[in-house]
């Protein structure tokens, strides 16, 4: 049975009838699609468009295609091209003619519009929540890891902090995260049912009604743009690529910190995998796994952008293209952050490892420099002599806390003994304006 088939003289080419179907994907929303429903019918009966008889029968009927689902009675599968038809199909098997009433006041455009705004909102939350959680999770680590460890620019050691300031510079990312996704809900947070195929109803209808059924916070203003719009789908997966990118890059300093070069981590074994070859590798797989699907979210953004860009208002079938990346990207994202909250919150600190590595990287280099400026030495000056003592130092083989005074002495005069405790790891790191680094 289709639902649109009043006006052709032929059958649709199978080929074609395959081509146009979406159900296979769709069928997630089946919940969205029978809730949005439900809205309508409740509408349709307060503003006397079905009687209360019709209203129940149909709203029964919709409840009872919902918990089969759920209970498994009822599978969704079949010959179907979209979820939409599907409910309706089922409903009018169901209940008969009345069931063909369900559509009065309602074009496919605006159901669809509505199905997906309440799934992209669901969806939003549920990473909300996660994004937070992890954020949690990130902070609970940092505050335990107040270790001193190298700080890097250019994946050169280059001063000392500790691994909770380090941490915390991606609790600051999600942080901002989690921001954008509000924005996004709160912008997102509008109903088009009503819109109709482009340009209203004339049936007598009340959208307000709808809307605080569906818990939208308002009405979609213009129809043309309500059942057009896909722009809070790009926003949600541009946020959500933000929130990949963030995933990646402290994947990859888990991946580097776990390799034998650093050995500053070692993550659990219940998120590493190991080799078909060699018993004794023990790969960041998860964390690898995080960094390739970055990928994957990117695509999918980028995709629907190149869908959207040459459509003509108002509703065009390519939109239908906008669903599949969408769906992935929201379990893609949702799988990463709660591997990584996992990995994170059972992550090993090998905090003598990181140690060392602050004894064997002149991390006190900038310090000498300031010691030298608070001598009344200037900067360009204090740079160049320090830039010799590191010279020095490497040449043989020596930290620059190691040097005697009378070295030191041979590239300023203006050292003394007090240069030892200005350049000490741990008081570096209870300086004044350094503090927050603990």
């Amino acid at each position: 049975m289709k639902l649109w088939g009043g006006r052709f003289r032929k059958e649709e080419n199978k080929l074609m009838e395959e081509f146009n179907k979406s159900f296979d994907y769709d069928k997630i929303l089946y919940k969205k699609d029978i809730e949005g429903s439900l809205a309508h019918v409740y509408m349709q009966v307060k503003c006397n468009l079905l009687t209360e008889q019709e209203g129940k029968a149909i709203t029964d009927g919709l409840i009872g295609i919902c918990e089969d689902i759920e209970d498994g009675n009822l599978l969704l599968e079949g010959n179907y091209e979209d979820i939409h038809s599907f409910v309706e199909i089922n409903l009018i098997e169901r209940i008969g003619e009345v069931g063909k009433k369900l559509h009065t006041a309602r074009s496919r455009n605006d159901q669809v519009a509505t199905d997906m705004r309440l799934f992209a909102k669901e969806s939003a939350l549920e990473i909300l929540t996660l994004v937070t959680n992890f954020k949690n999770t990130l902070k609970c680590v940092a505050d335990k890891n107040s270790i001193m460890m190298p700080g890097y620019t250019h994946l050169q050691r280059a001063q000392v902090v500790t691994f909770k300031h380090h941490l915390m510079a991606y609790y600051s990312m999600f942080d901002r995260d989690e921001k954008r996704l509000s924005n996004a809900l709160e912008i997102l947070d509008e109903s088009p049912l009503g819109c109709g195929a482009l340009a209203g109803t004339t049936h007598n209808i009340d959208r307000e009604i709808t809307k605080e059924k569906l818990g939208f916070s308002r009405v979609v203003e213009n129809y043309i743009d309500g059942v057009s719009d896909r722009d809070y789908l790009l926003e949600l997966m541009s946020n959500f690529s933000i929130i990949m990118m963030h995933l990646s890059r402290l994947s990859e300093e888990l991946i580097l910190w776990s390799s034998q070069e650093f050995k500053f981590v070692e993550l659990d074994d219940l998120y590493s995998t190991g080799s078909s070859i060699m018993p004794q590798k023990k790969n960041p797989d998860g964390a690898e796994l995080i960094r390739g699907k970055t990928g994957r979210v990117y695509g999918s953004l980028f995709g629907l952008f190149t869908t959207m860009k040459g459509l003509p208002l108002a509703y065009n079938k390519d939109m239908q293209e906008d669903k599949e990346g969408f769906f992935d990207s929201v379990n893609t994202v949702k799988m990463c952050i709660s591997i990584m909250d996992k990995m994170i919150s059972t992550l090993k600190i090998n905090k003598e490892n990181m140690k060392k590595a602050v004894k064997h990287g002149f991390l006190n280099a900038t310090e000498v420099a300031d010691y030298l400026v608070d001598n009344n030495v200037a900067f360009r000056d204090a740079h160049s002599i320090v830039g010799n003592i590191v010279i020095y130092c490497e040449d043989n083989n020596k930290n620059i806390e190691d040097l005697s005074l009378e070295e030191l002495l041979n590239f300023s005069p203006v050292f003394k003994e007090d240069i030892y405790d200005f350049i000490d790891y741990e008081n570096i790191l209870k300086k004044g304006s350094k503090k927050n680094l603990l």
